[in-house]
């Protein structure tokens, strides 16, 4: 670490009512601090932008505290240890943790969510990170996944939902992925292997669902809520399983949202419906990414990732994921 470096920290300057935007963000500058005994000092190289942060900014408590203004926003975070105060990490690892949008972190190692290196440094911001895990353990805990089952995906062709379609084909189940335009239509058939996919913005997502699932939806991973769920929940198939990973459709927490009822669709059906949050489920993380690692190693799990540079891209970066500008896992690369 150079003496007196300076560091570029995004701070959360506003309260956003729903997405946040730009304005909602502020780039300072400070020295790095010094690390207290046990800490360390984390140069990071990539940032990590999700879909969740709209929850951890949010003007109403969810699953996870909020961001207080005038704090750096929270962000999984890959780069190299520069500086070390703690025998455990050795200056030049590179480790991913919660580092926050910032050049650099001084923290204690509790922030450190796995070790990594140079070589998969961006992949522990996606498929080797929150996403994969997330698509991964969501689906084989929850859905338990069993060969010939009908899967449908909604944000198909996203960082996490490419891969649920993806590893449910590893299980020998057949795919069906919900997405938005054309060109994502191609990129969850030719790129991600599903069977078929739907566009909910020029098609009836209930109508082509009937069409394509004949025999019903055995799983459903739901990473939107909203009109595209309630397009398919008459389609679940007895003993369906639903896994609500996200609601992405909703702009805010506040007011919860109302809708139609589901009820007579999972007692009917005796289908059961149950929400994923990874934070649960860290103590898998490790089994987790040594799965996926050797699908990608086999060929059988690609990705996508969307690359924009440099810390001033930090602000518009969220507001431009829920635009859904990104193809791919978005990360935002600093080195």
């Amino acid at each position: 670490m150079k003496p007196d470096a300076i560091n570029r920290r995004v701070l959360l300057v506003n309260r956003p009512a729903g997405v946040a935007q730009a304005h909602d963000f502020a780039i300072d500058h400070s020295t790095v601090l010094e690390p207290a005994p046990g800490e360390i000092v984390v140069r990071n190289h990539y940032l990590s932008v999700d879909p969740a942060m709209r929850g951890w900014i949010a003007d109403t408590g969810n699953y996870s505290a909020p961001v207080a203004i005038g704090e750096v926003m929270r962000s999984l975070c890959s780069g190299q240890i520069v500086a070390s105060c703690n025998p455990a990490y050795a200056v030049g690892e590179y480790v991913t943790g919660w580092f926050g949008w910032q050049d650099y972190a001084t923290v204690s190692i509790d922030r450190i969510v796995q070790r990594t290196s140079a070589a998969e440094a961006k992949m522990a911001l996606g498929i080797l990170g929150l996403n994969g895990t997330t698509a991964l353990l969501a689906l084989t805990t929850i859905a338990e996944p069993k060969p010939g089952q009908t899967v449908v995906v909604s944000t198909a062709a996203g960082a996490v939902g490419s891969a649920v379609g993806q590893i449910a084909r590893i299980h020998g189940c057949r795919t069906i992925g919900i997405t938005g335009g054309p060109a994502k239509v191609r990129d969850c058939v030719e790129l991600f292997g599903y069977d078929a996919a739907i566009d909910y913005r020029a098609e009836d997502v209930g109508a082509r669902a009937a069409e394509l699932c004949p025999d019903g939806i055995d799983i459903y991973f739901d990473n939107t809520a909203g009109a595209i769920s309630d397009a398919v929940m008459p389609h679940l198939a007895q003993k369906a399983r639903v896994v609500v990973c996200g609601t992405a459709s909703y702009d805010r927490w506040e007011p919860w949202p109302e809708g139609p009822r589901v009820e007579r669709h999972l007692l009917v059906k005796r289908a059961r419906m149950e929400g994923f949050v990874l934070f649960d489920h860290m103590d898998r993380l490790e089994e987790a990414v040594g799965a996926l690692r050797g699908w990608i190693a086999e060929g059988r799990l690609t990705f996508q990732e969307d690359l924009l540079s440099g810390i001033e891209a930090c602000p518009d970066a969220l507001a431009g994921l829920y635009r859904g500008e990104n193809r791919g896992k978005r990360i935002v690369q600093l080195i």
